[in-house]
């Protein structure tokens, strides 16, 4: 089949799903367009910030996109190309969209709070406490996946066998980025001098800054070994979790959207010029080389269909930031959809490029960023500058969601200590110290990097399963918000039960075969250890925060609507 079809067929769907059943779900739900958000009325320049549509919208999908929708629909390409196509657009609409609408939603509706927060009011305390002790294991493993495939991609000479092409490629995608914080908190502190800032102004400035850093980039490509680049990369999230929203992190993914909405821009344009003709087979049947499509292909994909790191997102940081409640469905439903898209679009790249009717061999990254460079080759466009670009960009993806995930780790580790208050003066030293967020951001950062040790191909798998459980219990939790408040809820149904038996499935099956390793003698502790640990764990908390959702959601009673 046509990969050009493909594309237009995703864009047809997901554009006409956004349109009726996002738009269904924010009337049925109610949106209050006078209402003051959680932005205005608990303002304090750090977390609390009211932003612009697009700045929110900026924030929430350059978060949330991270390497999940490269990543996932090419590796779970293995079973063709028909299955794969229908869970991003069957998963994008009805599940990962509503996850994240749902989420920043119910978070706006209740000050501005965390998912967390949001099951203590709803659920109970000890159901906050499990969720957020879930929540903090779940993003240790995204520090440890992402990391280890930001530093990899960042890696320039030393490796052996690579070319030297990629080892520029790669290199010069490194000095853009470091050039990125930088010039991203000279944004920021320009920004805030100036005050309200003409969106059309600020547009330009920021595209102008990114032309510049890709200039300056490829002039002075940065070479450093892979345990560098994991060090830079672990000072920069210590940066990105204790400093203030407005100061890094806003400017650095606003201008990062553009980059993203780039190269999404160029992949279709590329498909457009190319239309190259799907390599993939269409299906390759239920078991491919020992892995079952149920549910291996769900929680591979993750992020491209459904992802509970994004309603940490929604409810963590997007939330705080949102100055209209009419702009919930954009920011909420609308970059989901957008992600969906990208994913589509990185299963025709891979489909363009496969081999005997299977993916290439190599890296995600790496099949992508060459995929999308061929068929920029072809509009004239130097294959070197287009290399740059596409390792940049889908490095920018995952690092996005690093720092994201970072602050959102460091507040997980906090709020398992809060007690009635937040008040530091009323708190006992040792209460103090665990809710400090500089200690908080440096213990999730080590264990984080512990777990990197073990590297992204023996984490992945892990993360995907957690991802996906992540996801069942916050759309149980929201189940019972909208049941509870009055809203229309049975939507959730399906979904959250689907994820509720996909997500457990592969738990106990990585369990397994990590205790197989352990039983051979091929295991080590920080690599197959210290991963049984958390997945045994996970499990635990699984079960006890979705027995505690699923008993209240089904004894729950119709309560107010004012939430």
């Amino acid at each position: 089949m046509n990969g050009l079809v493909i594309v237009l067929i995703g864009i047809v769907v997901l554009g006409a799903g956004y349109l009726f059943y996002g738009r269904w779900l924010a009337n049925k739900w109610g949106i209050d367009a006078k209402a003051k958000t959680p932005a205005y009325t608990h303002e304090d320049g750090q977390d609390y910030v009211p932003s612009s549509k697009f700045t929110v919208f900026a924030h929430q999908f350059s978060s949330i996109a991270g390497a999940g929708p490269v990543t996932g629909p090419i590796l779970a390409s293995v079973f063709g190309w028909v299955p794969v196509l229908l869970w991003l657009v069957i998963g994008g609409l009805f599940f990962g969209a509503v996850q994240d609408f749902g989420s920043l939603y119910a978070s706006v509706k209740n000050e501005g709070k965390s998912m967390g927060m949001i099951i203590e009011k709803y659920i109970g305390r000890s159901g906050r406490k499990l969720f957020m002790l879930f929540c903090w294991l779940f993003t240790l493993l995204v520090i440890a996946a992402f990391t280890d495939m930001v530093a990899g991609t960042f890696v320039g000479k030393g490796v052996a066998g690579m070319k030297e092409s990629v080892s520029y490629a790669n290199s010069a995608a490194a000095s853009i980025s470091m050039l990125f914080i930088v010039v991203a908190v000279v944004f920021g502190v320009i920004q805030k001098r100036v005050g309200k800032m003409n969106e059309i102004v600020r547009a330009v400035i920021a595209i102008a800054l990114l032309v510049a850093m890709f200039a300056i980039g490829m002039k002075l490509p940065i070479y450093a070994t892979k345990t560098a680049w994991i060090y830079i990369v672990m000072a920069y999230l210590f940066l990105a979790s204790v400093m203030p929203m407005w100061l890094l992190m806003q400017p650095r993914d606003y201008m990062t959207t553009f980059m993203l909405l780039g190269m999404i821009a160029g992949a279709v344009i590329g498909v457009v010029v190319a239309h190259p003709t799907m390599q993939l087979n269409a299906y390759n049947g239920f078991n491919v080389g020992g892995n079952y499509l149920f549910p291996t292909l769900f929680v591979t994909i993750a992020c491209g269909a459904v992802s509970g790191f994004h309603s940490l997102v929604s409810s963590g940081t997007s939330s705080k930031t949102i100055s209209n409640e009419k702009d919930m469905p954009m920011v909420g439903y609308g970059a989901m959809v957008v992600e969906s898209l990208l994913g589509i679009i990185s299963l025709v790249v891979v489909g363009a490029v496969a081999v005997n009717g299977t993916k290439p061999d190599g890296t995600p990254f790496a099949i992508f960023s060459n995929g999308v460079a061929g068929f920029l080759e072809k509009l004239g466009l130097p294959v070197q500058v287009a290399t740059v670009f596409m390792t940049m960009c889908v490095s920018a993806l995952a690092l996005t969601s690093l720092d994201s995930v970072a602050r959102i780790g460091r507040m997980s580790f906090q709020e398992l200590f809060y007690g009635d208050t937040t008040d530091t003066s009323k708190m006992p030293v040792w209460q103090k110290v665990l809710t400090n967020k500089y200690f908080a951001t440096v213990i999730t950062l080590f264990f984080g990097y512990l777990l990197t040790l073990g590297g992204y191909n023996n984490v992945w798998p892990l993360f995907g399963s957690a991802n996906q459980l992540l996801a069942a219990l916050v759309l149980i939790a929201l189940a019972v918000f909208l049941k509870t408040t009055g809203r229309t809820g049975w939507t959730l149904y399906i979904p959250m039960f689907v994820m509720l038996a996909v997500t457990f499935t592969a738990l106990v099956q990585k369990t397994i075969a990590l205790v197989a390793n352990m039983v051979n003698g091929n295991a080590t502790f920080l690599v197959d250890g210290l991963q049984f640990i958390v997945a045994v764990l996970l499990m635990v908390l699984g079960v006890l925060v979705a027995f505690s959702c699923l008993k209240k959601l089904f004894s729950a009673k119709k309560e107010s609507t004012e939430a």
